[in-house]
């Protein structure tokens, strides 16, 4: 588990966007389009397409008390799943990318 918290942490520190996301998942696919139809740089994991994707799973409800994917990161900061990045539609999500420099 200590593994997956690092590796987590790591994935947070070293994307401007990071996107915790399931491949099935509809939430998270609408979260991957309105990042793309913005153009903007973002490092997507499929959770359940890697080895240790339950495992980070877990980490990630521990550090943010959600399980629940998307599980998504701007800025190392949290910003939740798909309906948090949905009411930051806008300039306001513009603004968050930009100061990311993830646009």
């Amino acid at each position: 588990m200590e593994a997956a918290k690092t590796k987590t942490q790591q994935l947070i520190d070293e994307n401007a966007v990071m996107v915790f996301s399931k491949s099935y998942c509809p939430y998270c696919q609408n979260t991957k389009r309105i990042l793309d139809g913005l153009n903007a740089k973002y490092k997507a994991i499929e959770l359940n397409q890697e080895s240790d994707g339950t495992d980070i799973q877990n980490a990630l409800q521990e550090l943010t008390g959600q399980r629940t994917v998307p599980n998504i990161f701007i800025n190392k900061k949290h910003i939740g799943g798909n309906s948090d990045l949905e009411k930051l539609k806008g300039k306001e999500l513009e603004a968050l990318l930009k100061e990311a420099h993830a646009l």
